[in-house]
């Protein structure tokens, strides 16, 4: 019997984390961004900007999501009040509110229709603010669904809340040399079966060509058993290390990154997760 091994695509090296080699050979600039964010872009698949605002939303601290969704309310309340006050007259029962300002109290009714909390005595005045009434009641149902089913993810979504090193250094390890970094644990959680990957993005002269080349490089410890407070990934700098040798010019000519990605066990959702 012959056992015919399946040929390997041309020009395509064995440590392209599955790329595969027209990716590596058009990509330009940083393979990945600073903050482990891919830095390609898909095309042909029109904006998909829902789909990017919602993983946005996900994505974003708390501070900021409340920020951006007291602001998009506020704005959307301001329009409708805007439309109220086009309308003459728009309201009635403004006397009992005792304000001076129209736009405060159009403001405050439009408040009460978008959130179903009630206006007060105010009441829409013709058929025209009627309806504008129906579509801002509609419109604030369906914003309420979508900002409460969107905040239960954010709550219920696992996250390794891991902060990386400012810098890496390279620093005495040993007896010889070690390129190192420091990660922390910033949730009040335990993770569990941490383990640690770090690959090394730079390119090379190949048959007088500049390709960009992957190396995964070995580290001291790869898994931990549990997380809780930090841990000092090192890769010591051997003399089988693409680093051996390496001077800051060089790295800096080959336009080197450093590729790290952490996968661990959340214990609260029992879940895994992952941080680049």
């Amino acid at each position: 019997m012959t056992v015919v091994q399946p040929a390997e695509p041309p020009n395509t090296p064995p440590e392209d984390l599955g790329f595969g080699g027209v990716v590596i050979a058009r990509a330009r600039g940083r393979f990945l961004n600073r903050d482990g964010t891919p830095s390609a872009r898909k095309y042909g698949l029109g904006k998909q900007f829902w789909s990017r605002t919602f993983l946005q939303a996900l994505a974003a601290s708390w501070p900021r999501f409340l920020i951006w969704t007291v602001g998009l309310v506020l704005l959307v309340n301001g329009v409708f009040a805007l439309a109220y006050l086009s309308i003459d007259p728009a309201l009635a029962g403004t006397e009992a509110m005792r304000i001076s300002d129209p736009f405060l109290t159009a403001l405050y009714y439009s408040i009460g229709v978008f959130t179903s909390l009630g206006t007060g005595s105010l009441y829409p005045v013709g058929e025209t603010a009627v309806w504008l009434t129906v579509v801002e009641a509609v419109l604030g149902v369906l914003s309420i669904v979508a900002l409460i089913g969107l905040m239960l993810a954010r709550m219920t979504q696992p996250r390794a809340n891991i902060r990386f090193s400012q810098s890496a250094v390279i620093a005495p390890y040993q007896g010889g040399r070690g390129f190192m970094f420091r990660i922390v644990n910033m949730s009040p959680a335990e993770l569990h079966e941490v383990s640690a990957r770090v690959n090394l993005a730079w390119f090379e002269e190949v048959d007088g060509k500049r390709v960009r080349r992957f190396h995964q490089l070995g580290l001291e410890r790869a898994v931990v058993e549990f997380f809780t407070l930090h841990w000092t990934v090192v890769h010591p700098i051997t003399r089988d290390s693409p680093l051996a040798g390496l001077t800051p010019e060089k790295l800096r000519d080959a336009e080197a990154e450093f590729l790290i990605q952490i996968v661990s066990l959340d214990s609260t959702f029992s879940a895994r997760v992952v941080s680049r």
